[in-house]
This record gives structure tokens, sequence and C-alpha cells, in this order.
């Protein structure tokens, strides 16, 4: 993301903006790029630099990403990772970063242990008869939260099963399939409710994450 800003922001200083699409690192966008070119020789240099520092970190996460997909294939990780791709949001980068970073799901006997390892549970100021929660205690696995809360965010969008989470379900346990299905219905209502309640947008997100992780303690625990 840095030598994306670095380069849009060294052409935008210069006035040069694209202008053929609404979307920035796009096919297009990477070939209007790379028809670009200066009359000073420093800037030009300076831009041929910027282009190759992003050429250069998309050809070591397309390789990163081709062994995490390998890696997912092993023994160790098939099967839980299959489950939890079975989950809207959750692919595969995703599914292997939750499972690596959890250590064995037999770890939590129940689902709100899960959610106070990746810190999604709500802090409390109790004092006597007095109750106060507060905002979740970010204690605990902040790479697993992260993933989470960004999994989380496609509960907004309405219950449907595209090509591509067709795919990922095919060959995994009916009863890992049906859960996931029973997570999109329940997880969307979650976050449409709490928006409508007037709550914003990353507070309703939060706490749909901490949700999820109750399913994705339930999937895991189903194919271990």
């Amino acid at each position: 993301m840095r030598c994306r800003h670095r380069l849009s922001k060294f052409l935008l200083r210069r006035g040069m903006a694209f202008t053929a699409g609404r979307k920035l690192w796009t096919a297009a966008h990477r070939a209007w790029l790379q028809r670009q070119s200066f009359e000073d020789a420093w800037e030009q240099i300076v831009f041929d630099d910027y282009r190759l520092a992003l050429v250069q970190i998309d050809a070591r996460i397309e390789a990163l990403d081709r062994q995490i997909e390998a890696l997912a294939q092993a023994p160790a990780y098939r099967a839980s990772v299959g489950a939890l791709r079975c989950l809207r949001g959750i692919d595969t980068r995703t599914a292997l970063g939750l499972v690596t970073e959890l250590h064995g799901i037999e770890r939590f006997g129940r689902p709100r242990a899960l959610m106070a390892f990746v810190g999604l549970v709500p802090s409390e100021a109790s004092s006597g008869e007095r109750q106060r929660r507060g905002a979740i205690t970010k204690a605990g696995n902040g790479h697993a939260r992260k993933l989470l809360v960004e999994a989380a965010w496609h509960a907004r969008h309405k219950p449907a099963i595209p090509a591509a989470l067709r795919q990922r379900r095919h060959g995994q346990p009916p009863e890992v399939i049906a859960m996931a299905d029973v997570a999109q219905q329940r997880l969307h209502r979650r976050y449409w409710r709490l928006v409508q309640r007037g709550k914003p947008t990353t507070v309703a997100a939060t706490a749909v994450a901490r949700e999820l992780t109750g399913f994705v303690w339930a999937a895991l625990r189903l194919v271990r």
C-alpha cells in the first residue's frame, strides 16, 4: 500500500490522473501507468523506481499466495481450511491464517473462550452491584481478530451462494455447509439490526465478528 501511495501521489503532484476507469490498480490502470513518461530525466528515474518496487512486491505476493495454497492442502490443514472456506467472507488465506493462529481448536472448550482469545469480548468495569460494559478488550491474538473483522464485513450483503462460494463448498461435510448457511442468515440479520438501531457500521461489524467467531469454533470442532 505504501508503494502504491508513493506512486499515485507522485503522479497526482504532477496533475496526472487515471480517468479511463473508476478503479485503480486494475489491468487498465496498470497499462496506463506503463504508458506514462516524463521529459525530466530525474522524474523518469523516480517514476521507474516506484513502478519497479510495485512490480517486485506484486511478484512476491503472487509467489507467497501460491505457497499458501499449497500449504492449505497439507494433511495437517486440509480439513480445517476446507471447513472454514464454507463460511462467507473466508477464503484460503483467511482460513489458513485462523487455523495457524489458533494453534488447535481443542484448546477452547466453548465459543466464548475463543472470542476472548481474539479480544472480541466486551471489557467490563463493574463495582458492587453496578455493571458497566465497554469496548472490546482487544486482548489476545490481534491478527486473528483482524481476519475475523474483515470477514465480518461480508455480512452486510444479502445472503447468497455465489459461484465461488459454491465451488469452495464442493466436497465438504453436509453438516458444515448447513451450519455455514445458518451463519450467513444470522450474521446478516445481526448486522442490519444493529445498524437500524443507530449503531455505527464499525460497531456492527465488530459485533458480527464476535458472533462469526462462534461459527468458526463450531466449524473447526466438526472436522477436528
